[in-house]
C-alpha cells in the first residue's frame, strides 16, 4: 500500500475518515488500499507512526479475525532494520487497526514511476536489504505472500518491507474480489497462481519481480489483464531485456521450480559478489531526484508534528435573564476534552509548508446556542403566573408548556369494540365464500391449482423464482472452474481436474491428446439453448435436453448455455468469447446470470 504523494504531500483527512483512533489522532491520510487506509499520526514522544484501519466488509468476517490476530502476533516478533516494527494495534475493537513506525519516503512503485528505474547499484542496495528483511519475516513464521514495488517503501538509510503477513488474514475471507488468489498477479510466483502451496520461497520469486521492476522499468512477465500475465509466469520464461548485467542473477530467483531459488541469505551473498565496492547503506544509495523527495516528506512530518493544537472551544454566551429583578447565574463552560499531549492537529489543505506555520489548519468553530434559544441554564421561575413585575414585550421568559388537558378515552373503546364486531362480520362471510368455492371443488370440479404451478421436466414441482444475480465478464483460464455459490465468482484451480473439483460448477477445460476444448458442469446438466428459445429461468427449468459438457465449436459470441447443479442452483451462461489472437493465455470470456437455489439438491 503507497503512502504519501510526490513532494512530502500529504491528503487531508476526509468527511468519512475518524478524527481519532484510540488515544491517536489522526493528522492526515497515507494512502489507501484493498485492506483498508493508512493514517499519519504520533506517538506521545511525537516520533511519526503509519496507522491502518481494517475495512468494515473485513472486519466483519470472524476468519478474518483470527488470522489477523495471529499475523499481528507474529508481526511483533520482526524487529529487522529493513522493516517497519509493529508499534501499537488493536484486534478486538469494531474495526481493527495497526500501527508501525512510519517511513518517510515514496513506494518504489511511485519512485519508478516518477524517477524511472533505478540504477544497478541501488538495485543492489535495495535487493540486499529486502533479502534481510526477508529473512527476518520468514524468521518469525510469516510468509509475505504480497510482496510487490507498493509494498517497498525507500528510506534514507535503505528499503523498508511493510504490509507482511496481512493476505494471509485477507486469504480467509471472499471480501478480497476476484481472482485466482489473495496476491498482485504480476508479482505471483507460479505455485501462488495456480492456486497451489505457497512457502517462503514464493517470496523470493516475488522478490525477482521487484528486482526486474526496479532495474528495468516493468516486470518480468511484462503488464496486461491479469489472466495472461498469470499465463506467462505459469508457463513463460522471463523477459530480462534491459537489466544491467551484474542483475543477471535475478533469474534464478524467478526459477519455476520453488526448491531451485536462492534462500534470502544466499542473494545477500549474490548481491555482493555483484557488487564492485562492498554495501554500505548510506544516505546517498538513492539517485538525488528520489532522496529530495525524501527530505521533502521529513519537513513535512516535521511540520504537521510541530502545528499547534486547536484552540479549545470558549464558553458559551451567558444564559438570558428570567426576571428583570434579578439574573440567573451563568452557566459554567463546556467544551470538549483536549487531545492527548501526542495528537496532531488534522490536516487542512493538500500540501503541508515545509516550515511550521503558526495556526496551521483552522481552528474548531465552537458552536453557541442563539440567545434566548431553549431553556435556560439558571432556577427556573414557579409554575402558574408571575408575581414580579413582567417584562417587556419581545423579552418574555422562557416557561415550560402547558400539558393539555386529560382527554375522554370513552369514545376510543367504543370505536375500538365497534370494529372489532365490523372486522368478525366480514371474516364469516370471507369463509363461507372459501367454504362454499371447497365444496364444489368436492363435488366434481375438475380444475387443479397445479395448473398455475407447472411441473418441471424430471416430474418435480419448482421452487418459487429466486432474485437472479447477474456478473459480467468473468474470464474462465483452461483447466479452472467456478462456483456458483461464490459472491461473486472466480476462477478456482484444483490440480485434480476442473471437472472433479469439489464444489465445481461450470468450467472450461481444454483438448487433451487431441480432444475438443469443452464448457461443462460436473452435474453433466448443461443445455445449450437454440436461437429460438427465451434465455430465462423458465426455459432452463423445462428444456431437459441435457449433454455432459459442449465443445466451443458448438458455441459463438452470444450463446446461451443452462446449467443445473447437484446443489439446486440454476445459471445462465452468456459466452462472449476466448482469448485474443496473439494472446498466449488461453481462457474463456462469459457472463453469469445465477439463480441460488431455484430447485430441490440432488445427489448428483
Amino acid at each position: 500500500m503507497a503512502v504519501g504523494g510526490p513532494g512530502g504531500q500529504f491528503r487531508p483527512l476526509e468527511s468519512g475518515d475518524p478524527a481519532s483512533v484510540a488515544s491517536y489522532r489522526l493528522a492526515a491520510r497515507l494512502g489507501s488500499g484493498g485492506m483498508g487506509t493508512v493514517y499519519l499520526s504520533y506517538t506521545p514522544g511525537g516520533h511519526p507512526i503509519a496507522l491502518k484501519t481494517i475495512r468494515p466488509e473485513l472486519s466483519e468476517d470472524p476468519e478474518f479475525r483470527r488470522r489477523f490476530r495471529q499475523e499481528v502476533e507474529a508481526a511483533k516478533r520482526v524487529q529487522g532494520l529493513y522493516t517497519a516494527p509493529v508499534i501499537d494495534y488493536d484486534v478486538e475493537g469494531t474495526r481493527p487497526w495497526l500501527a508501525t513506525a512510519y517511513v518517510p519516503g515514496p513506494s518504489l512503485a511511485a519512485a519508478v514511476a516518477e524517477h524511472g528505474p533505478l540504477p544497478a547499484p541501488s538495485v543492489l542496495l535495495l535487493l540486499a536489504g529486502m533479502a534481510e528483511a526477508l529473512s527476518v519475516i520468514h524468521g518469525a513464521g510469516i510468509v509475505h505472500r504480497d510482496l510487490k514495488p507498493s509494498n517497498v517503501l525507500l528510506a534514507s538509510d535503505g528499503p523498508r518491507v511493510i504490509d507482511f503477513g496481512i493476505a494471509r488474514a485477507a486469504d480467509a475471507t471472499a471480501l478480497t474480489g476476484t481472482g485466482v488468489s489473495v496476491g498482485t498477479p504480476a508479482f505471483m510466483s507460479p505455485e501462488q497462481a495456480a492456486g497451489k502451496e505457497i512457502t517462503p520461497a514464493s517470496d523470493v520469486f516475488a522478490l525477482g519481480q521487484v528486482a526486474a521492476f526496479a532495474g528495468r522499468g516493468q516486470g518480468a512477465y511484462g503488464d496486461g489483464p491479469s489472466h495472461a500475465v498469470l499465463y506467462r509466469i505459469v508457463h513463460e520464461e522471463p523477459d530480462l531485456e534491459g537489466l544491467p548485467e551484474q542483475l543477471r542473477f535475478v533469474r534464478e530467483c524467478l526459477a519455476k521450480d520453488p526448491a531451485r531459488r536462492p534462500t534470502p541469505a544466499r542473494i545477500v551473498e549474490l548481491c555482493q559478489e555483484a557488487s564492485p565496492t562492498p554495501l554500505r547503506q548510506s544516505g546517498t544509495w538513492l539517485p538525488e531526484a528520489i532522496a529530495a523527495d525524501i527530505t521533502q516528506r521529513v519537513s513535512a512530518s516535521a511540520a504537521l508534528a510541530a502545528a499547534p493544537k486547536p484552540a479549545p472551544a470558549g464558553p458559551p454566551p451567558t444564559a438570558p435573564l428570567t426576571h428583570l429583578s434579578s439574573a440567573a447565574p451563568a452557566s459554567p463552560a463546556s467544551h470538549t476534552p483536549p487531545p492527548p499531549a501526542h495528537a496532531a492537529p488534522t490536516a487542512t489543505a493538500a500540501h503541508v509548508p515545509s516550515t511550521p506555520v503558526p495556526g496551521y489548519g483552522p481552528p474548531p468553530v465552537p458552536h453557541a446556542p442563539a440567545p434566548g434559544y431553549g431553556p435556560p441554564t439558571g432556577p427556573r421561575p414557579p409554575y402558574g403566573p408571575p408575581t414580579g413585575p413582567q417584562p417587556p414585550f419581545g423579552q418574555q421568559p422562557w416557561r415550560p408548556t402547558p400539558l393539555p388537558p386529560r382527554r375522554n378515552r370513552a369514545g376510543k373503546w367504543i370505536g375500538i369494540g365497534v370494529a372489532a364486531v365490523a372486522a368478525f362480520v366480514w371474516l364469516s362471510s370471507c369463509a363461507s365464500v372459501l367454504l362454499d368455492i371447497t365444496g364444489k371443488a368436492d363435488d366434481g370440479d375438475t380444475t387443479s391449482s397445479s395448473s398455475s404451478s407447472p411441473v418441471a421436466g424430471d416430474g418435480t414441482r419448482p421452487r418459487p423464482d429466486p432474485k437472479p444475480v447477474t456478473y459480467r465478464g468473468i474470464n474462465i483460464p483452461e483447466g479452472y472452474y467456478v462456483r456458483f455459490a461464490d459472491s461473486p465468482p472466480k476462477p478456482l484451480y484444483d490440480d485434480v481436474g476442473a471437472a472433479y473439483a469439489e464444489g465445481s460448477d461450470f468450467y472450461y477445460q481444454g483438448g487433451d491428446f487431441g480432444g475438443p476444448a469443452t464448457l461443462g458442469s460436473p452435474g453433466e446438466k448443461i443445455v445449450l439453448l437454440n436461437n429460438a428459445e427465451d434465455a430465462s429461468l423458465t426455459t432452463c427449468r423445462e428444456d431437459t435436453r441435457y449433454a455432459k459438457s459442449v465443445t466451443l465449436t458448438q458455441v459463438s459470441t452470444g450463446s446461451h448455455l443452462c446449467v443445473h447443479t447437484t446443489s439446486g442452483h440454476i445459471a445462465l451462461i452468456t459466452f462472449k468469447g476466448t482469448a485474443p489472437k496473439g494472446d498466449p493465455s488461453d481462457y474463456v470470456s462469459v457472463d453469469l446470470t445465477i439463480w441460488r437455489n431455484a430447485e430441490e439438491p440432488t445427489d448428483g
